[in-house]
This record gives C-alpha cells, structure tokens and sequence, in this order.
C-alpha cells in the first residue's frame, strides 16, 4: 500500500525535461490544429452535442459503465425517459460536462465551488467533499488497498483550495499549460475528494482547464477514449508517480493522449462537415422548398431529432416540421423511430459514421 504524501503545488522541481518538451510541442501543434477545425463547423452546438455525448460514453466506460450507440440515441433525455441505467449516467456526464462549461466560459476561473458543483450534476446530489473516513483504492482483483487518499475533510480541503490556487493563479508557474493538466489531473485523482465519480469529475476538469486557458474554445476534446484503451497503464502510472516521485513517464503519457485525441477528433469533425455537405447537397437539389442552413444545422446537432426541435429551430408550426420530417425519411437521410408516445429521427449517416470511427480508432490503437 503508498503511503504518499499529496505535495503542494507548485512542485519545487523540473518537470520540463528534453523529453517532455518535446512532447508538449507536438500535442500543442495537433490540439491547435483541433481547434482551428472546430471553428469550421457553422454551429457549435453540432460539435459540442455530438462529441460530449461520445466523451460521456468513453469515460463512463473507464468506470465499467458501459453503453452502446443504441441504448444512447434510443434515449430521450429531455423527458428523462432512458433504456438503461448506464445510458442514463452517460447523459448525466454529458450534463454535468455542458455546465462546467457554461460555468468556466462565463466566469474564466475553475474553483472548487464549480467542481462540486459539476459534481452535483453528475452524480444528482449534493454530498460535496468527503466528510467521514474510510475511503481507499482497491485493486479489482484482489481486493488489495493500493492507495489511501486524504481521510479528513479538513486535509481534503486544503489540498483541494491548493489545487484551485494552481488552477487559476498563472503567477504560481510557468509551466506549459499541459503539463500543469498532467499534474492537476494527478493531484486530483490523488485527493479524490468525493466519496463517487472522481475519475469522471476528473477527466471533465481536464477539459475544462483547456477551455479556462483557451486552448479550446469549446470542450471537445474527449480523452477517455485514450485512457480507456490504455487503462492498465493509466492506473500504473499514476500509482508509479505516487511511489517514485518520478513524474515524467505520467506527463508523457498524458501529453500522448492529447496528441493522438486531437488527431482523431479532427478526423471526426472532417467526417461530420463532410456528411453536412452531403445532406446539404441532396436536400437542396430534391427538396429546394425545405431547405435551410438551419435545417441541416437542426439535423446534425444531435444523431436524432424530432419535431419539437425544428418548431423551435426554424421557427415553423408543427404540422410543418413533421412534413419536413416525412419528406426526409422518404429520402432516406432520416429513419423514423417510436421511443414511448414519440417520434424521434435517426441521422443515419451521422449515427453509422459515429459507430464506424469509434471502432475504426479503436483498431488504429490497438
């Protein structure tokens, strides 16, 4: 079992090793070039929709909560109507991830307040910081203590207003700001400062501290997939770095997965511009009377949609919108599915392009 001592920060040593510069040029480079792309797509909501949805299932799934595309867009979350329980606390990640950044693009700051209060979202109640003792880390298997965080809640909150001091306070170091994500996202798992869902609030910290340095401007790049695919290592290196104090393998990792995330997203938003094209080609040569550049926008913000969303989107009547509708199951670029008393319809080419580069990347990594 590590007896470590969570240190404070800012850590009192080099941290910004040949090898570990080297890296950090490369992910700057492709996390820069993701967020040049996402600018391309004409309404934010398409991407941010999409890919906190995918985000929410891959981090989920780091915590054996594991769904699949149908049981997600088989769900309604808008009337709270889900297929499964995991499907159901996807979507609560995906909240909870939304709000977070609402929270930091309004406020520019990433506070402890905010994070219990991602938190609270997540996991739909209010408990906050751990209050009473008892909380260690198991290995799944054996049921063996591998780590104890902090037990009281006064250590925990210390650490955790050291944390967010570090967080917010550029003065505190100068750091490249990923390598400081490397070590806010270790620190972070190392307090686990709520008795559930500190992995998940953790992973969503990662992105909104990206936001907060306006390295993204919208929360899409999802780095639990890479995590997910490389779990083994992920738990090793972070007890490693708490045994050895040796930090660089932990910060090189990380750096990997926002290098090799970036690429595969841009890929993913490409894929998405390409299929708004090709849905923007075909509706305007056979259906010229519906089309609209808010149409396909209202079609790609999400792989289904239904007709209260174009009543509201295009601003037209309900007997309109469900013309719309028919019009485009009759092309099929949309597939008409029941789900309790409503209709919802299906983006094909959007939700079997989601399926085919979640197995596709999955492959490349393997």
């Amino acid at each position: 079992m590590s007896n470590y001592q969570i240190p404070t920060l800012p850590l009192d040593f080099d941290l910004e090793t040949k090898k570990v510069f080297k890296k950090t040029v490369a992910a700057n480079k492709a996390l820069a070039e993701l967020n040049g792309v996402s600018e391309t797509i004409p309404n934010e909501e398409i991407i941010l929709n999409t890919l906190s949805l995918q985000e929410a299932k891959d981090s989920s799934a780091i915590e054996n909560i594991i769904t699949t595309h149908d049981e997600l867009f088989s769900s309604d979350s808008i009337a709270k109507q889900f297929t499964s329980f995991a499907a159901k606390e996807v979507y609560n990640y995906s909240s909870s991830l939304k709000f977070g950044f609402e929270l930091v693009r309004k406020i520019g700051l990433l506070t402890s307040n905010n994070i219990i209060e991602i938190h609270a979202v997540l996991e739909e109640t209010r408990t906050g910081f751990r209050k009473v003792p008892g909380t260690s880390l198991k290995n799944d298997q054996t049921g063996e203590v591998i780590y104890t965080p902090p037990q009281s809640f006064k250590e925990i909150s210390e650490h955790m207003n050291n944390l967010e001091n570090f967080i917010n306070d550029s003065e505190l170091s100068d750091l490249d700001p990923l390598v400081k994500l490397a070590i806010i996202h270790h620190q972070f798992e190392s307090i686990h400062p709520f008795y559930d869902g500190n992995g998940r609030t953790g992973r969503i910290i990662n992105i909104l501290y990206m936001i907060k340095e306006e390295l993204l401007h919208l929360p899409i790049l999802y780095l639990s997939r890479f995590i997910n695919q490389n779990k083994a290592e992920y738990y090793r290196l972070l007890q490693y770095t708490r045994d050895s104090n040796e930090w660089e393998d932990w910060i090189l990792f990380i750096l990997e997965a926002i290098e090799k995330t970036s690429v595969q997203t841009i890929s993913i938003i490409k894929g998405i511009k390409s299929l708004m094209q090709t849905y923007k080609e075909k509706i305007r040569s056979e259906l010229p009377r519906i089309y609209s550049q808010d149409l396909i926008n209202n079609l790609f913000k999400h792989p289904y949609t239904k007709i209260d969303f174009l009543v509201q989107d295009l601003s037209v009547s309900r007997q309109t919108a469900s013309r719309y509708l028919d019009q485009l199951v009759e092309l099929n670029l949309v597939h008409r599915q029941k789900i309790g008393k409503e209709n919802f319809y299906i983006n094909i080419a959007l939700y079997q392009f989601l399926n085919e580069a979640t197995q596709l990347h999955k492959l490349n990594d393997e």
